[in-house]
């Protein structure tokens, strides 16, 4: 199955904001990322929080049924996690979603990378159960994680959208109801509420310095990380040039081809980076706050990454 990306249109939802409110179901998965890979999305005067060379970092893969800009499905892809005394923000390395508005109003009024991406999705069956001992603990606790249903196993390829060129991004692969607001799996863990502060801002889009939070209502659980494949082949573009090899009308042409592409490639780093924690977001309902301004300072500019 391949969901189409949202054409561009108004968006009455947003303007009734903030907050905002979205409501669907989510993947948080953290990863062990090189601090040296974080640390070139992170704005020079702000610390990474980092040790024996690595950060906390990950994907946040969500699908809204509800939100300002309609359903859409959104992959926050985390470089790391920054110092703000006396806690600690999150820092998005890359944003993707298949939605036009989502795109804009990101862009724009939080200052995230926010870029237009198609999720294609396929179910694939799957004979047995996968043994590991991590299904081995999630068992022995009641909680069920792995491809065990008769569905089996989806694949969702994430494909960035540019003008008239398409880059795969990635493959992740899960258990075919994680992403389905259902009340009928054995167990969906316990209700919280928690708060995820975020860094943002420093792009092309908005230059200043910001800071948000989501307030998060969910049920949770622990669940087996998924599984995440980088790109295997240059997509090509709708003239049939593959986005490899673009063509430059100028030396900056050629430039920003080249950071973008590189910054492409640092979050496809991220995202194949070494998983160590999952947590599956049931029945969720975020809240996300209008973001503050930390600093004006605009000369520390970081890429549209």
């Amino acid at each position: 199955m391949s969901i189409e990306v949202a054409e561009s249109q108004s968006c009455p939802g947003y303007v009734d904001g903030p907050p905002w409110l979205f409501k669907g179901s989510a993947l948080y998965q953290l990863h062990l990322v090189k601090a040296d890979i974080a640390r070139s999305f992170i704005p020079k005067d702000l610390r990474l929080v980092e040790a024996f060379g690595y950060t906390l970092g990950g994907f946040f893969l969500a699908r809204y049924d509800d939100s300002p800009a309609g359903m859409f499905d959104e992959l926050v892809v985390i470089a790391g996690i920054v110092w703000n005394p006396p806690t600690s923000c999150a820092w998005a390395a890359r944003v993707l979603v298949n939605s036009h508005k989502a795109c804009r109003h990101g862009r724009k009024h939080v200052g995230l990378p926010s870029h237009v991406a198609r999720f294609s999705k396929r179910v694939m069956a799957t004979s047995e159960n996968p043994k590991s001992k991590w299904n081995g603990f999630l068992n022995m606790i009641g909680i069920s994680s792995t491809c065990s249903s008769p569905k089996g196993c989806m694949d969702i390829q994430v494909t960035e959208i540019t003008g008239s060129s398409a880059t795969a991004l990635c493959d992740i692969n899960l258990p075919t109801d994680a992403l389905e607001s259902k009340s009928d799996k054995k167990w969906l863990g316990p209700a919280i509420r928690m708060s995820l502060p975020s860094f943002s801002g420093r792009t092309v889009h908005n230059p200043h310095l910001l800071k948000y939070s989501c307030q998060i209502e969910c049920r949770v659980r622990a669940v087996e990380p998924a599984k995440i494949s980088g790109p295997t082949t240059a997509l090509q573009s709708d003239e049939g040039r593959s986005f490899d090899e673009p063509s430059f009308n100028s030396n900056d042409d050629l430039r920003d081809v080249f950071a973008e592409n590189d910054s492409l490639n640092r979050s496809i780093s991220v995202l194949l980076s070494k998983p160590i924690f999952a947590l599956e977001f049931n029945s969720l309902k975020m809240q996300v706050d209008a973001p503050t301004i930390v600093s004006q300072r605009s000369d520390n500019v970081v890429s549209d990454s």
